[in-house]
């Protein structure tokens, strides 16, 4: 019976554009495996985590994002009293993959259903647009440099001036 000692092996996480190190015997074990890495920190205090498949790639390892997810906890947060809540989710076709977004939009005041319904609707079309022209990299690198949010922001304020306006999960549909 032979025993692999193991070792830490550096990994490059394609969109962090960081290094992290992981626990293995070999490098080939790090091939196709998931691991979560909060973003807490990385944020300025939005918590959310992401998710990244590990490839094998010549000599090193390299971490793809498919998943981000802000946590419950920070949404509870977020919401007071006297608002309203508008959510979605909607899987869109994007250059490279499926991916299903799920947007989450904070009124600053109590509005009727027909104003919340008018938000969810420009919402879900803006971002149709915005995915359907970008690839996975550039929609991810763009939800954690809130650009993305700033866009649909400057938009729907025109219908509903909002308190927060989120990408609540954002993932690669298989």
């Amino acid at each position: 019976m032979v025993v692999l000692k193991k070792k830490f092996f550096d990994v490059e996480l394609e969109i962090l554009e960081s290094r992290i190190q992981l626990y293995a015997s070999r490098l080939e074990d790090l091939d196709k495996r998931v691991i979560k890495y909060d973003l807490t920190k990385i944020l300025k205090g939005k918590n959310c985590e992401a998710k990244f498949m590990l490839r094998k790639e010549g000599d090193n390892v390299i971490g793809h994002m498919f998943s981000f997810v802000l946590y419950p906890s920070y949404i509870r947060k977020l919401i007071g009293h006297g608002i309203s809540m508008v959510e979605d989710s909607f899987v869109v076709k994007a250059q490279d993959c499926n991916m299903r977004i799920k947007p989450f939009l904070i009124t600053r005041k109590r509005v009727h259903r027909s104003v919340r319904k008018a938000l969810r609707d420009e919402c879900k079309k803006l971002l149709e647009k915005y995915v359907e022209e970008n690839d996975s990299k550039k929609i991810f690198d763009s939800i954690l440099s809130a650009t993305l949010q700033r866009i649909l922001s400057k938009k729907l304020k025109k219908i509903y001036p909002l308190g927060v306006c989120e990408i609540r999960v954002a993932e690669i549909v298989k």
